[in-house]
This record gives C-alpha cells, sequence and structure tokens, in this order.
C-alpha cells in the first residue's frame, strides 16, 4: 500500500495545500486539495473518495474534481466510465449533499451531466468493515464540531489508521489495536499550546493534547502527523519535537509518497 501527499495542512497558505492523500493511485482519503496536486488523467483514473468530514478544508478539492470530470466528458462528449464514489458514515455524506453539494454552494454533480453523473454517493455503516476497491475500511466517529469519522484502513497485508478531524477520543484507539498489519497512525494536531482553548473549542489536538492521546494508541507504532494550521506551523512543529513520545512522529511532507 502506498500513500501519495496530495496537502497535509490544516489551512491554506503559499505552497501549503489542506488534507488530501492519494491509496494506490485510486482511492482519495479526504479531498481538501486535488486538482492542486493530480493531473487530469490522474484524477480520472480516482474511482474512491474516503471523506471524515464536510468542512472545506477536507472537501474542496472534491468539489473541483468533479468539475473537472464533468467538463472534460462534455468537451469530448464522454459518458463517464464509472462515477467517482464518495463514501463516509451516513451523517457524513448527508452533510455533503446537502451543505456542499446542493446547487448552491455547488451543483450537484450526482445527477451532472444527466447522461452519466461523475459522482455517486455511498453510506458506510459505523464499525462496520466494507470492502472498498482493492482496501478494507472502517469508519468510527471521532470528537469534532461536525460529523465526523477517522477510518482503520488496510489490504490484508499493512494497514493505517487515519484520525480526521478530531480532539481527544478513544473509539478509534481501540479499533486500531485490530487492524492487520498496522504499520502507521496518521494523526491530527492543529494548534500550538497556546491555543489550547480554541483547539478544545473547535476539536482539534494541540502537541500537549497529542501526548495524551499517544498513550492510547498502540505502542511502537510510528506516528504521522497532519492538519498543522499554516500560520502555526513551525510554533507547532517545535513543540512536537519535544513532547514525550516525539520520537515516534512523523511530519508528513506534502507531494511524497510513503510506503506502508
Amino acid at each position: 500500500m502506498d500513500l501519495r501527499v496530495l496537502g497535509g495542512f490544516g489551512s491554506v497558505g503559499v505552497h501549503q495545500r489542506p488534507s488530501a492523500f492519494l491509496i494506490n493511485g485510486r482511492t482519495l482519503l479526504d479531498a481538501g486539495t486535488v486538482p492542486g496536486a493530480l493531473s487530469v488523467p490522474e484524477q480520472f483514473a480516482l474511482e474512491h473518495a474516503l471523506i471524515s468530514h464536510s468542512h472545506l478544508d477536507h472537501t474542496a478539492g472534491l468539489a473541483f474534481v468533479a468539475e473537472t470530470l464533468a467538463l472534460v466528458n462534455e468537451a469530448e462528449g464522454q459518458i463517464a466510465a464509472r462515477p467517482l464514489q464518495v463514501l463516509s458514515m451516513p451523517p457524513v455524506v448527508a452533510g455533503l449533499r446537502d451543505s456542499i453539494f446542493n446547487n448552491i454552494v455547488w451543483p450537484d454533480f450526482s445527477r451532472i451531466p444527466p447522461h452519466g453523473p461523475v459522482l455517486g454517493y455511498r453510506e458506510l455503516p459505523e464499525g462496520q468493515e466494507q470492502r472498498v476497491g482493492d482496501l478494507w475500511v472502517t469508519p468510527i466517529a471521532v470528537a469534532h464540531t461536525v460529523p465526523t469519522c477517522g477510518f482503520v484502513i488496510h489490504d490484508g497485508r499493512t494497514g493505517l489508521v487515519y484520525s480526521g478531524d478530531t480532539g481527544p477520543t478513544t473509539a478509534i484507539w481501540r479499533a486500531a489495536r485490530d487492524c492487520p498489519g498496522l504499520t502507521a497512525v496518521i494523526l491530527e494536531c492543529s494548534f500550538p499550546n497556546r491555543l489550547d482553548k480554541l483547539a478544545d473549542l473547535a476539536g482539534h489536538l494541540t502537541p500537549r493534547r497529542l501526548e495524551r492521546e499517544l498513550e492510547k494508541l498502540p505502542p511502537d507504532v510510528p506516528v504521522w502527523i497532519f492538519h498543522i494550521k499554516a500560520p502555526f506551523y513551525d510554533e507547532t512543529a517545535a513543540e512536537l519535537s519535544r513532547i514525550d513520545g516525539a520520537s515516534r512522529l512523523v511530519l508528513l511532507e506534502q507531494d511524497k509518497t510513503y510506503i506502508l
């Protein structure tokens, strides 16, 4: 299994793209940025998009990749070979339909073009493992300000756990212990410690909060950090380097591919 970092930040900055990952060249794991990191042929190769929640820093790229697929198909007189399947827990799917792809904020590409829509939706029951392409995926609810899930993902040999956006949480770390071949935990850390009150209100982690989360994780598994807010990157990274367990941490690099 390989993981390409399309964007690893919790906001947009100069050369800093919001959270989106690509697994095995075909499955998006969140979609804060897509066309900013993938060529048009790479976008047409996408089959699935696992979306943790409806906030724009995790979905804006999905809006634009849908537009690209629709426009190119129309320009070339093609019908989509298959819609890009958007997958998450039922309340997350409902949020995408009702609040983003609602013909007000953005067109409903599950109906466009009429002769071959480019998006489809699939609800994944929380806590139940489901087959998604060449992967097995289990969504687990986490603690954020809107319905949000993390994902336990494996291919039968290697696996990862993705936190999505979360404050202190528990259920996903219990599920992590049952992940076959667990190779990495991808964990958010959004703010420096001085913004602890904001992190609490917004449902995010700081280095100090993350340090406590490490105690809940399976031991000795590398922890890959994403979602640091761009204006606070250096400050937050420095604080992460000083916590207990810092030797386990890797700050994910944008445009880099990691092999699990």
